[in-house]
């Protein structure tokens, strides 16, 4: 009991903290309490500190135990009754009220379960659905009366009872076959629906009337109806929904484009899902999958279910590797399709037959048992011949690094360019890229150390492929835990490091710190762009900021244009950066590094504020994946 209010006690000082913190610190939140008392009154300032405690209420302070992923979140995400009716009165102002088919597969079911996914369907808020069931040959009789039963019940809920036993995909296409509605949702038999589900659903259609394809955050529940284990996901993210079934739960497709390409393929059960929606998504673009950050989905965990353990079913997984095979082949993109030991999946683009030059540009100064270290493990451990060494001396007055320097320009495959300005990133990189040879260019700190020989040939291999702008590396600290996982916008601010600090063989926020995957931005100190994509996007920003930020900038003008920014765990570097940054005490350093600060949220302060990589049910407070206090979810009041 003691352990459990200490619990409590420790997930309210979380909440408060973030939720002051997200508002700018102690001393605005304070300066905002007084002045919600001074113009708007006591009442306002009861109405707000309510909101707040209800949000404590509803984000689970006291059941949630945060980052341990297997903590109860029965209030997480549970709509009470008041909001449940304010929704109902929303239904009455959508333009487009359009039909929900929820196709559910049954066999054999347990019947307790299969009623409480069924009446989960029944007490939607939002009316306007179908429920269309095959059950796939049950030989259970009570299985087959409770069908029978609710079909008289609802006249909404369709049955089909199938004379031979086909597996889920083909019964799962004998419930699609009578389905009418405009979209499909799939159900498990076991699983459950919150009952706001498709108001959230039919809300993301009215308000984007062309989207083909929606998921959302999911969780599970166990027999005793303990929820847990939240997947709070990122908006359409390709290279990880090839590393991961992003989709899944809960998915909803359009009906016409389901049909289209013939529902579900015997042959892939386990993953028939995830087959599905890879086939699904060559008939649309990327701005018709809509991502709704919120739990519309509940998968129950029991002994025979891969909510339970992967293992169940390891068909599924053969399954799927080659559902993404072939959906690869289908799109005309050489490679591999491998199994992780997490039981997700890695895609090892082919190289081209031609390799392209790399042109690696390593400003330094002064910096040389570092930089020989750097270029020594360049030279002796990578793979990738087709490169060349740009390294930018930025007014080195030491020596012994002005001879070894001279000892470099001996080797063909390595310049040495002089650059004499004020230290100026921006400017230093802009000038050297001018002056590289190669069609793609990697931007690498003179304080990095290659660990896998394959880095350049794994970053070379994704950033060829089509719509790719660049292509960031997974860095260590050389005490071996992460230094750079992708960069999450919005962290303390502008944006840190994914997943920072987490050791090795920690697989990270649902393994998504060893996993192929797009994010905003990734960090110059290792960065694959080729010039074309570089020169496309004008570069570093020079006058702007010439120190701090600049690559998350790139970052976001290469995003503007339309190219995704990939992260790969698969091209490991050292980076020998402090773990403990000392503080940029000088006035002059002050100043330039809060006008950088100052031009960062003035251009880019809406992704700030939003990373379509992240969630905005996890905390900006730090780089763990935790769960926000309050979440930054759209709000209905």
């Amino acid at each position: 009991m003691i352990k459990q209010r200490l619990k409590i006690l420790q997930n309210q000082h979380a909440f408060m903290r973030s939720f002051v913190y997200e508002l700018g610190g102690y001393g605005v939140f304070i300066g905002k309490a007084f002045g919600i008392l001074r113009k708007k009154g006591v009442k306002v300032a009861n109405r707000k500190t309510k909101y707040i405690l209800t949000q404590a209420k509803l984000f689970g302070i006291a059941s949630i135990v945060p980052h341990t992923h297997n903590s109860n979140t029965n209030d997480y995400y549970q709509t009470e009754k008041p909001d449940l009716k304010k929704l109902e009165k929303i239904i009455g102002t959508f333009k487009h009220l359009p039909k929900i088919s929820v196709v559910m597969p049954t066999y054999n079911s347990n019947t307790v379960w299969l009623s409480e996914a069924i009446e989960s369907i029944r007490n939607q808020i939002y009316t306007n659905w179908e429920l269309c069931i095959a059950d796939d040959a049950s030989t259970n009789i009570e299985c087959k009366a409770l069908l029978k039963e609710y079909r008289k019940k609802d006249k909404r809920i369709k049955v089909v009872f199938r004379q031979q036993n086909g597996h889920i995909s083909n019964a799962s296409n004998s419930a699609l076959e009578f389905a009418n509605g405009e979209y499909v949702a799939l159900l498990d038999h076991d699983d459950k629906l919150p009952e706001d589900a498709l108001f959230w659903v039919v809300k993301v259609i009215n308000e984007n009337p062309d989207v083909s394809l929606i998921y959302s955050d999911e969780d599970k529940f166990d027999l005793e109806g303990l929820r847990s284990d939240p997947y709070f996901k990122c908006d359409w993210n390709y290279s990880l929904f090839l590393s991961q079934n992003l989709i899944s739960h809960l998915g909803v497709y359009k009906t016409r484009i389901m049909k289209k390409i013939g529902g579900f393929r015997q042959g892939y059960e386990g993953s028939q899902d995830y087959d599905l929606a890879l086939r699904f998504i060559e008939q649309i673009n990327p701005e018709q999958i809509i991502h709704i950050p919120r739990v519309l989905y509940h998968w129950r965990i029991h002994s025979d279910s891969t909510a339970f353990k992967a293992d169940n079913k390891p068909y599924a997984l053969t399954s799927a590797q080659r559902a993404i095979g072939e959906h690869l082949e289908r799109m005309g993109i050489s490679s591999t399709v491998e199994i992780l030991d997490n039981q997700m999946y890695r895609v090892k683009y082919d190289l081209p037959q031609k390799l392209p030059l790399v042109s690696i540009i390593i400003p330094t100064k002064n910096n040389l048992n570092l930089l020989k270290k750097c270029i020594k493990n360049i030279i002796s451990k990578t793979e990738y011949q087709n490169y060349e060494i740009l390294i930018v001396d930025n007014n080195s007055d030491d020596l012994k690094t002005l001879n070894y320097f001279e000892k470099l320009k001996k080797d063909p495959n390595i310049r040495v360019l002089s650059d004499k300005r004020d230290f100026n990133f921006s400017a230093i990189n802009n000038n050297a890229v001018k002056r590289a040879k190669g069609e793609y260019i990697c931007f690498l700190n003179d304080d990095t150390e290659v660990i896998s020989p394959k880095w350049l040939s794994e970053m070379i291999s994704i950033g060829v492929q089509k719509g790719v702008g660049a292509v960031g590396a997974k860095l260590w600290y050389p005490n071996n835990t992460l230094q750079h996982g992708g960069i999450i916008l919005g962290i303390g601010g502008i944006g840190s490091h994914a997943h920072k600090f987490i050791p090795k063989g920690n697989g990270g926020y649902f393994n998504r710190a060893t996993l192929l995957q797009e994010f905003s931005a990734v960090t110059a100190a290792c960065m694959l762009i080729s010039k074309q994509v570089f020169d496309l996007a004008g570069g570093f920003n020079e006058k702007d900021l010439a120190v701090a930020f600049n690559d998350v900038d790139l970052c976001l003008r290469i995003r503007e244009l339309d190219y995704r920014i990939v992260w790969t765990p698969y091209a490991e570097l050292y980076h020998h950066e402090s773990i403990s940054r000392g503080e940029d005490i000088t006035k002059e350093k002050k100043e330039r590094f809060l006008k950088e600060i100052e031009y960062m949220n003035n251009t880019w302060g809406k992704w700030l504020k939003n990373d379509p990589a992240y969630s905005p049910n996890l905390t900006l407070y730090a780089e763990d994946f935790d769960i926000a206090w309050p979440p930054r979810v759209e709000s209905l009041d």
